[in-house]
Parts: C-alpha cells; sequence; structure tokens
C-alpha cells in the first residue's frame, strides 16, 4: 500500500526529503540549547565561586541566540517545504485516481458507486495528506528528539533518566490498545460516509421529483438515520481516542514530578547534581514527554488516514477489464456493418446469469435498425456490447467485419456514436457541448448537426443563441431540447455507426418523424440504431429486432413482423388503440354531445 502511495509523490521528492533535513536541523538546536543553559547558570552565573563570569555568560548568551535563529529558520523551512509536499503529493494522487477512473469500464463503474468515488477523490485524499504532511514533520521530527533527548539526558545523569524507561512500556501499551479498538471503527465510518453521500446526491439531483411527490420528510428522515449512524461510530471512536491525552499528561506531569522530587534531593542532600543539570535535565523530561504526546498524536492520525489509504489504494489497485489489445494497429473501422455471432453476456462473470443469450444478426453498413423489447429485455446491453462498453461472455461482435476486442478502444469509439438513455449535459455553452463530439468543430458544422436534430429552430429563440448557457445536467433546457443537443452532439463525430438508446422519448411524434427524415436523407450510409417505446418511431426502418428475455425472438420489416410476431402485432395494435382514443377525446364535440 505505501509503495502504491509512493508513487504519487513523484516530482515533490526533494521538497519532501528537504522536510525531514530541516526537522532534524531543527532537533539538533533544541537539544543543544539546554546544553548551553546548563553551562550559562553553572559557570557563568554560578560560576567563580558564586559571583559570575561575564565572559562566559556573553559567550553562551550569543551561542544561545545563534542556535534559537537557527532553530527558527529550520522550523519556518520544515514547514514550507512539508507543505508543498503534501499538497502536491496529494494532488497528484487525486490526479492519478481520476485517470484510473477514466480508463475504467462500465462493470468497474458498477463496483463502486458514484458516491463513494467522490468520497475517495476528496475526504480520503484530503486525510491521506494530512497524514504526510504529519508524517514527514512529526514523525522525523518527535522521534529524533526522543532519542536525542534521551542520550543527553542519560549523559548529565543516569539515575533521573530511569525514570523514563518505566514511562515509555505504559504510554506503549495504552497507544497500542486504543490504536486496536479505534481502526476498526474509522473503516466502518467512511464506508458510511460513501452511504451519506449517496443520500445526499441522489436527494440533491432529484429534487424535483421530491417536491412533486411531497417526499421531503421522508428524504430529511433517510438522511437522519444515515447521518446518526456516522454520529454514533465517530462518537464512539472520538470516547477510545480520548484516553490518549490523559494518558500522555498523566505520563508527563507524572514524570516530571518524579524527576524534580528526585534531583532535588541530589542537589541538596547527595550534591551529585548542579542546578544547571536539573534544568537542562527538565526540559529533557519535557521534550521527551511532549514527543511521546506527539508520536501517539501521530498514531491516532495514521490510524485514521489508514481506512482512507486503504480506500485509495483499491480505486488505484482496480484494473479495467476492457483494453486495447497489445500492438494493436491504428486502422480505421472500414464501414458501418454490425455482426453478432452466438453472443451471451452475463454482468457478473461466472454468475450464469445472462442478460442476452445465443444472439445472432447480421446489419448491413447504412441501414436502420429499429430495436423495440419490454423492460428488462436487455435492448441497452445489446447497444452497449459495440463501441465494447462491455465485453461479451461468449461469442462474439464484428463490426466493419473485424472483432471489436482486435480493434484499438478510441478507434473503434471514434466510428460509433451513442446517445445513452440518460441525456447528460455538461454545464458551459452549447458551442462547448457541442465540441464534444468534434472538438475544431466550425460553426457551420454545428449548425447542420443541429439542423439535422431539430435542435436549431429552438436555439436559434434563444437570445445568445449558440452560447447559450447550459446549467449543470441541462436543468435549463426542457426534456425534448436536451435529448436533441445530445443528438447533435453525436452528430458531431460522423460516425459510421449512430446508437439512439430511447433517445426521443420526450420528442413529440412531428419532431421525431423530421429527424428520421432527417437520418434517412443526410446521413444514409452510417448505420443507425434505433431503440424506441414507440412503434411509430420504428415502424419504417429497414429491419425491427425484436427483444424478450434477452433473446431475439424476431427480426424483420414491419410488414414481415405483422405477419409473424405476435408480441410487435400486440404492441403495434395497443398503441395505435391508444393514438385513436386520444384523438377521440381531443376531437371537438358537436351539438347533441356527438363528436
Amino acid at each position: 500500500m505505501i509503495k502504491k502511495l509512493a508513487k504519487s509523490i513523484r516530482e515533490f521528492k526533494t521538497v519532501s526529503i528537504l522536510t525531514p533535513v530541516f526537522m532534524i536541523g531543527e532537533v539538533i538546536m533544541e537539544v543543544v540549547i539546554p546544553l548551553l543553559m546548563a553551562k550559562l547558570v553553572d559557570d557563568g552565573i554560578n560560576g567563580n565561586s558564586g559571583e559570575g563570569d561575564m565572559n562566559v555568560i556573553l559567550v553562551m548568551g550569543a551561542a544561545l541566540v545563534v542556535c534559537c535563529i537557527l532553530s527558527l529558520f529550520s522550523g519556518f523551512a520544515g514547514a514550507r517545504t512539508g507543505a508543498k509536499a503534501a499538497m502536491g503529493f496529494a494532488r497528484n494522487l487525486r490526479k492519478d485516481m481520476f485517470y484510473k477512473i477514466q480508463g475504467y469500464s462500465f462493470s468497474n463503474i458498477d463496483k463502486f458507486s458514484t458516491a463513494s468515488l467522490v468520497t475517495r477523490l476528496t475526504t480520503d485524499v484530503t486525510r491521506v495528506q494530512d497524514a504526510y504532511q504529519m508524517i514527514l514533520r512529526i514523525a522525523v521530527r518527535a522521534p529524533i528528539m526522543l532519542i536525542f533527548s534521551l542520550i543527553m539526558a542519560f549523559l548529565v545523569n543516569v539515575e533521573l533518566s530511569l525514570v523514563f524507561v518505566a514511562v515509555i512500556p505504559i504510554l506503549a501499551i495504552g497507544l497500542i490498545l486504543i490504536i486496536k479498538f479505534a481502526h476498526p471503527v474509522f473503516e466502518r465510518v467512511f464506508k458510511r460516509y460513501d452511504d451519506l453521500n449517496n443520500v445526499v446526491q441522489e436527494n440533491v439531483s432529484g429534487m424535483r421529483v421530491v417536491k412533486s411527490f411531497v417526499r421531503e420528510d421522508y428524504e430529511i428522515r433517510k438522511f437522519k438515520t444515515i447521518s446518526g449512524e456516522i454520529y454514533k461510530d465517530f462518537s464512539f471512536a472520538e470516547k477510545v481516542l480520548a484516553f490518549n491525552n490523559p494518558l500522555m499528561l498523566l505520563c508527563a506531569y507524572g514524570g516530571m514530578l518524579v524527576i524534580s522530587w528526585l534531583g532535588a534531593d541530589l542537589i541538596v542532600n547527595q550534591g551529585t547534581l548542579t542546578t544547571g543539570q536539573l534544568m537542562s535535565m527538565t526540559t529533557y523530561a519535557m521534550q521527551i514527554l511532549m514527543n511521546l504526546m506527539m508520536l501517539s498524536m501521530i498514531f491516532v492520525m495514521v490510524t485514521m488516514s489508514r481506512a482512507s489509504a486503504e480506500r485509495i489504494c483499491e480505486v488505484l489497485d482496480e484494473e479495467s477489464d476492457i483494453k486495447s489489445p497489445a500492438g494493436a494497429p491504428l486502422t480505421e473501422v472500414a464501414d458501418g456493418s454490425i455482426e453478432f455471432r452466438n453472443v451471451s453476456f452475463e454482468y457478473k462473470k461466472g454468475s450464469g446469469n445472462y442478460a442476452l443469450s445465443d444472439i445472432n444478426i447480421r446489419i448491413n453498413s447504412g441501414e436502420t435498425i429499429g430495436i423495440i423489447g419490454g423492460t428488462g429485455s436487455s435492448k441497452s446491453t445489446l447497444v452497449q456490447l459495440i463501441p465494447r462498453l462491455y465485453d461479451v461472455a461468449d461469442g462474439s461482435v464484428l463490426v466493419g467485419g473485424k472483432d471489436v476486442r482486435e480493434y484499438d478502444l478510441e478507434t473503434l469509439r471514434d466510428a460509433v456514436a451513442m446517445v445513452l438513455q440518460k441525456n447528460t449535459l455538461f454545464s458551459g455553452t452549447i458551442k462547448d457541448n457541442l465540441q464534444w463530439g468534434k472538438l475544431d468543430a466550425t460553426d457551420e458544422e454545428m449548425t447542420e448537426a443541429c439542423r439535422l436534430a431539430q435542435a436549431d429552430p429552438f436555439i436559434q429563440e434563444f437570445p445568445d443563441k449558440y452560447d447559450t448557457y447550459i446549467e449543470q445536467d441541462g436543468t435549463n433546457v426542457s426534456g425534448g431540447q436536451k435529448q436533441r443537443l445530445c443528438i447533435a452532439r453525436a452528430l458531431m463525430k460522423k460516425p459510421k455507426i449512430l446508437i439512439l438508446d430511447d433517445s426521443t422519448s420526450a420528442v413529440d411524434t412531428a419532431t421525431d418523424s423530421k429527424i428520421r427524415k432527417a437520418f434517412r436523407e443526410e446521413i444514409p450510409d452510417t448505420t443507425k440504431l434505433i431503440i424506441a417505446q414507440r412503434i411509430s418511431s420504428v415502424m419504417d426502418a429497414d429491419k425491427i429486432l425484436v427483444l424478450d428475455g434477452g433473446k431475439v425472438v424476431n427480426f424483420g420489416t414491419h410488414d414481415e413482423l405483422m405477419k409473424s410476431s405476435p408480441i410487435y402485432r400486440e404492441v403495434y395494435e395497443s398503441q395505435q388503440k391508444g393514438s385513436e382514443s386520444d384523438e377521440a377525446v381531443s376531437a371537438p364535440v358537436g351539438k347533441g354531445g356527438e363528436a
């Protein structure tokens, strides 16, 4: 885990090394200062039979000033380089995680919830960053100061220094027990944070639904429940950690009292200790015990950040199950032909629960294929196999006569434009969103794509036209407008294969008809796959695919399916009856109440 995280230090290695060096310099100065103080008192103030020695006082005083300045400089420099190293490490770590996530396949993303990934990129990285800064500074300073102070204390007086030998094991046992009980709680807490973020994300993104169903109270209770669980876990963890400070203070002040009592006896009754030596011993005692407290704080911080580090490494260790084959040539996709050969698919490998089974279809380049089926018939799953968003479990999918697993991923996906079932627009102008399809697109190309998608008319009505700002997720445009902008964005790629996954459901039938007419006339060479719930959206397609239970039950033209497919005929007739009923209701009523 440490090796994995250490890779994110990179260009901040120099400042990461300099920080401990500055800390060591600060420690040396702080260890030397008590010796100079003892020399000042014993040889300067009490020297020459109690009359004092001004030369010693001046020399020792000057040395003390120099040491204090060096200590101050080292401490400041260490703090500065430590902060830079920690911030840089966190920046690289977030970047590494974000880049890793970009390479995930759909199945990898399914493994982590969106809320969990956000928590790991923010809260968890911040905790690891704080721990790293503390390790560079305090974790170096505290043990070195402890060792140096112990050595100097034993050099001053062995008898008094044995007090530390008795105190240190008590502190060590206490810390081990605290960490043992606290770490599992923190692991549980961070998982609760994922749940909390998920609740908040769902609530905020679905605020319109919450308000329309008057479910604010329910959402508040749900938030209160998960927030209360985090409160209970953190309260327990903090109660365990609360033992740390009293234990440290008990050992620190207890040790100070014992040293003062024994030291006074050595000065007054035995005469084996000078006043200056007792002062230096008191200072070393404070340094030793305070640095023991710092070490305990480090252990607490590391305990808290360890759970975060493990969660970060889970993201970094996750390998995408869909990659470009090694040495795959960057050959263009020959055409828009598609073939499914004995294709089966399961979301969880080895589960035996197939979402698609024995799919065998041949689609010629330039054809328009309609796809219909009931909810859960795996229509979206079928088309997601074409650009390799998922990989087949059995069989093969061919695009342009070549297995999709043989293509470079970028080459394959550049040839396939997909408008997903859930339309997503990004914050920015309409132009910014269209340029996702083609970064260097001209205004004419954007206008043409929007004309085909029937988006240009409503764009022209906006005051800023194509420079109109789109809010996050397109909240300031209607559902139909959002769908047409997403279709235009896909058309900007000039793809060989265009997939519309129920992408005109919010568009009226007249506009839907215009979009299909534009596709038929303007992009005849592009293979078009249209998933739809309305038969009217696909009945003029070259062929229509009927899915049921993850299997192809029929494949043919509208006229052929009306004769051979009970499922298709039933859906068509039910929708026709619905249309006739709507027309009857909307027809003007004459005298006598007759339509």
